[in-house]
């Protein structure tokens, strides 16, 4: 294997990556790479500090010619994710990540190589570094712990930014600019019982689960419009409720908030004399959904099986209220954006029902680039499951970035790249999370733009980084700092 990094050109760049994969930096233990940052800015004298949220700043003046233009912020975070293979032996807390060249692109050893986003350091430090380079008042910002939290960009105090353009360095296919991304507010609701005695006899116990389901990230995927378990589940409940005296003892669907549900269950109890009506209807209703999501969902499957008998269940009223406010509670797509054409502009992922004997916890996740957006979709939910009688709690809210097309940055830097490679860069957004959102929030006078190298299957042991992109866009944030517009 060929480890020699620094003989990659821009070298300027790979030389930076190959001693920032050396670093051991999971997200929560970066310590060591913001010490690596500092000690690299105090070797070139480039004026910094770290704030209390863990973020690494740094600074330097125009240079002589440059002091009318617009000033440059360049960002990326510091942490990376800790993934490996199975059989692999390693420890991402002290070992350094064994990285490689592999034929067009670097990759590592059974681990993630962490190119998301060390490339994007590396490029911003060889822009700090580079005196020869001719810039208006350029800052640097890496930001803390963004893999699982955005912990940094949440903790940036307002004043000590001062440019005027973001140049987001954490994008991940060469070629495209990205000019927005959704907000997030996770939704916590809890729904206490008091669990009562189940039926004695006349009633049989059944489990009724809803599988097959594609599932898929809620930001990315819930323009397909799949099928949601959690749903397609409690609209069978009410189903068999209208057709007998159903009891519900607990009830168990979909995981992480950012996943679509792909299975949920329930245990319930029925009259005895209803357990053939109850199976017919599970029938229906599976082809009903077929239906439904014809050309979207091809595995879709509904059973109703015996169960082990219930001691508990909950109670008839708790049940039914949980019922219809999780029919009623909106799922998917809200709106599409009107700025970008194909964009989801704001969504929810009913993610996660479980019962514990005590309450039902609900978790759900929404999403939106336009903070008005978000906060009805939350006024929604909050009065369906009040409604309910549950207790409703938001939490972990970051506010979206929302497509502007007009961007001043947008269009010298479309182009400035037609010029440079005779096509013009695809413009795009994303229904997920990027720093960006969060920081416009504390700065919203940012005009920001996102892009970078072309890095494939990221937090994964498959990442690798495409060479010749790095390239590409180390020479596109060079011309972009020299050409930054004036003031």
């Amino acid at each position: 294997m060929d480890r020699n990094l620094k003989s990659l050109k821009p070298e300027s760049v790979w030389a930076r990556f190959a001693e920032i994969v050396r670093i051991p930096r999971p997200s929560h233990s970066e310590a060591r790479i913001r010490r690596y940052l500092v000690e690299f800015a105090e070797s070139h004298g480039i004026e910094h500090c770290v704030d209390e949220a863990g973020n690494v700043y740094m600074h330097k003046g125009a240079t002589a010619g440059m002091e009318n233009r617009k000033g440059l912020i360049l960002q990326a975070h510091v942490d990376m994710v800790a993934q490996k293979n199975k059989d692999k032996e390693f420890d991402f807390e002290n070992d350094p990540i064994d990285a490689y060249i592999d034929g067009d692109r670097v990759t590592a050893d059974g681990t993630t190589l962490g190119a998301d986003n060390g490339i994007g350091i590396a490029a911003a430090l060889a822009v700090m570094s580079d005196d020869a380079l001719a810039h208006g008042e350029l800052e640097a910002l890496f930001t803390a712990t963004e893999e699982t939290g955005m912990d940094g960009a949440f903790g940036l105090k307002a004043g000590l930014l001062k440019g005027d353009i973001l140049l987001n360095l954490d994008s991940e296919t060469e070629g495209e600019l990205y000019v927005g991304c959704a907000g997030g507010l996770d939704a916590n609701i809890r729904l206490p019982y008091e669990a009562v005695a189940a039926p004695a006899a006349g009633y049989a116990p059944l489990r009724v689960s809803v599988r097959g389901c594609k599932g898929g990230h809620s930001g990315i995927q819930i323009i397909c419009q799949r099928a949601n378990a959690n749903k397609l589940l409690f609209r069978l409940l009410r189903r068999i409720l209208r057709l007998c005296d159903m009891k519900l003892c607990s009830v168990d669907g979909g995981g992480l908030r950012n996943a679509i549900p792909r299975e949920a269950e329930a245990v319930i109890m029925v009259p005895c004399g209803d357990v053939e009506r109850v199976k017919d209807v599970a029938a229906e209703f599976l082809a009903t959904v077929t239906a439904e999501f014809a050309g979207i969902e091809d595995s879709i499957s509904v059973e109703v099986a015996a169960a082990e008998p219930c001691a508990e269940m909950i109670p008839d009223d708790v049940a039914a209220r949980l019922m219809a406010a999780m029919v009623a509670c909106h799922d998917g797509v809200a709106r599409m954006s009107t700025a970008m054409e194909g964009l989801v502009q704001t969504s929810n992922n009913v993610a996660r029902v479980v019962s514990d004997g005590k309450a039902v916890t609900v978790n759900m996740l929404m999403r939106s680039s336009v903070r008005s957006e978000k906060e009805a979709l939350a006024d929604s939910i909050e009065a369906v499951f009040t409604l309910a009688g549950a207790e409703v709690e938001f939490s972990g809210g970051y506010d979206g970035w929302n497509p502007d097309m007009e961007s001043p940055i947008l269009k010298t830097m479309i182009g400035m790249y037609e010029r440079l490679y005779g096509r013009r860069p695809a413009v795009t957004a994303i229904h997920a999370g990027l720093e960006c959102g969060i920081i416009g929030g504390k700065y919203p006078n940012l005009d920001m733009i996102s892009f970078g190298p072309t890095i494939n299957y990221p937090h994964s042991p498959d990442e690798n980084v495409e060479i010749a992109s790095v390239g590409r866009f180390y020479d596109f944030l060079v011309h972009t700092i020299e050409n930054a517009p004036e003031r």
